[in-house]
């Protein structure tokens, strides 16, 4: 049987390629001109695409490649070439692009079986067994802690005895004593500190082969020099980029993970989500290497823990709800908003050193940090009013590590606050946040200590200005108690400041003058 290969599925370690005859891979120039894809990520994926079929070739796998207009042209293809054309698919993590490649394949007289997906650590039915009766309803909603821990202790990282244990039988404790290190992972670097270098991987002849192809035959957005290209594209450099990772950016991963620095884009971040996106890093392999260099004495457990929840915490938490949510999450706008991005998420061009940061960051590399995307861009966007598939359309074709999947969760229900499927209240702040977090505010033209009056920072007109535009719905919510008091204490004439300073801010930020 030939197993169908798709570009997000590029692991050797898969059951279902061992299990298979041979293996057709189609590189559908119709999913690259989709969208205004950012030139580096669409460079990565069929770079990484080429490399794997030359490696399967080179273990002597028999790899049809196509290179087609879509995949009903590659099917058309394949099928009159072959007398038997069945396929095997791995079931693809977005929703419904299974079933609809199962379907465009039905019509060519092909079947195709979909196969569990191997590229996670957890599966839906640990999910339903974890979840229950609401694990496929997509009203539902569910807290990623209580996930967290339940993975750590099925699966026993970060767990140890406890020797201490009252009736004298040793059960297992999270290792370090607690189950999340997050308030040790706030700081701010001094001045005199410098991060590790990245890992970075010099563009072979294939992988400028493929830029040249893609900055000439798709419009593209962002950095378009392949100078600028230095993510891994084979298992070889991901395992690479992994080991550098633990042995010189882990152990200051812990203390600044949540930090954001003018000028620099990296800091002690890993930067694996694009290879364990693709499936050329196993998430577990990554989750286990952190997890070694804690019980080596190597990297401190803040640091070990903040990265182990990303991966078994996060990741796999965003995926089962993006699962049991949609296709209603992809729709969701409780907050009821519509308006276009401002032009600064397409150009960088304002005054607001967070915001120019993060975008640049992303037009330059298909790449910004969690708290960057969380805090900076999809709070801006939040409180401006943004139209939450918009955002979400913006962080899928601009992120190097962004599918469906991914984005859907993190920027629709997350960052927008579009539906409570996963978190209580949304993630907005004032400018006060972005203040503790960063250094940008010291070289900033707004003044983060003012909300009101020409020159206060953006942030904070547009936060007061949310929280009274969405008391009806927010009030109630958890842990928005204290923000309402803060919001009752203001009089009738602070709040026609407030309002007077927000509705200029959108204004000139939709004119692009902000």
């Amino acid at each position: 049987m030939t197993l169908l290969l798709l570009g997000d599925q590029l692991s050797h370690d898969l059951a279902a390629l061992g299990e298979a005859e041979d293996v057709l891979m189609i590189e559908s120039r119709a999913f690259a001109a989709r969208k205004r894809y950012h030139a580096h990520k669409l460079t990565l994926v069929f770079s990484a695409m080429r490399h794997f079929r030359d490696e399967l070739r080179e273990r002597g796998r028999a790899v049809t490649y196509l290179r087609a207009e879509d995949f009903a042209e590659g099917f058309d293809r394949f099928a009159a070439e072959r007398e038997d054309p069945d396929l095997r698919l791995m079931r693809p993590a977005s929703h419904g692009a299974g079933e609809r490649l199962r379907e465009l394949a039905a019509e060519r007289g092909i079947d195709l079986e979909l196969l569990p997906n191997e590229l996670f650590v957890t599966t839906p039915d640990d999910w339903r067994a974890w979840a229950g009766a609401d694990a496929d309803d997509p009203d539902a909603t569910f807290r990623q802690e209580d996930w967290y821990r339940h993975v750590r202790r099925e699966t026993g990282v970060l767990m140890e005895e406890d020797a201490d244990a009252a009736d004298g039988d040793p059960e297992p404790r999270p290792a370090g004593g607690a189950w999340n290190f997050d308030e040790e992972n706030r700081e701010t670097p001094p001045d005199d500190w410098a991060p590790p270098e990245r890992a970075t991987f010099e563009p072979d002849a294939l992988t400028r082969e493929v830029h040249d192809w893609v900055t000439a035959a798709f419009e593209t957005w962002g950095a378009s020099s392949i100078d600028d290209f230095a993510w891994p594209v084979t298992a070889a450099e991901a395992e690479a980029a992994l080991e550098r990772f633990v042995a010189e950016r882990l152990p200051a991963f812990g203390d600044y993970q949540d930090a954001m620095v003018e000028g620099e884009p990296w800091l002690a971040h890993s930067l694996l989500s694009p290879a364990i996106n693709l499936g050329l890093l196993d998430p577990m392999r990554a989750v286990r290497a952190a997890e070694d260099a804690y019980e080596r004495g190597e990297a401190p457990i803040n640091a070990v823990e903040g990265f182990v929840r990303q991966l078994l915490g996060w990741r796999e938490f965003v995926r089962h709800v993006y699962r049991a949510a949609m296709p209603e999450l992809a729709d969701a706008n409780r907050l009821d908003n519509h308006r276009d991005l401002p032009p600064a998420f397409w150009d960088g061009e304002t005054e607001m050193t967070c915001l120019s940061e993060a975008v640049e960051h992303v037009r330059a590399f298909g790449y910004a940090h969690h708290i960057e995307r969380l805090m900076v861009l999809s709070n801006f966007a939040l409180l401006y009013g943004a139209d939450p598939h918009e955002l979400n359309e913006w962080f899928h074709l601009g992120f190097v590590d962004a599918y469906h999947w991914v984005t859907t969760p993190n920027v629709v229900a997350m960052g927008s606050f579009a539906t409570d499927a996963l978190s209580s209240k949304p993630y907005a702040s004032s400018g006060n946040y972005v203040n503790e977090m960063s250094d940008y505010c010291a070289s900033c033209p707004y003044a983060v200590s003012r909300t009101t009056g020409e020159g206060a920072c953006p942030f904070n007109a547009l936060y007061w200005d949310f929280l009274k535009e969405n008391e009806e719905t927010l009030r109630g919510t958890g842990r928005m108690g204290l923000m309402y008091n803060h919001v009752d204490d203001k009089d009738d004439e602070e709040w026609a400041a407030i309002r007077d300073r927000a509705r200029e801010v959108r204004e000139r930020a939709a004119a692009g003058e902000l």
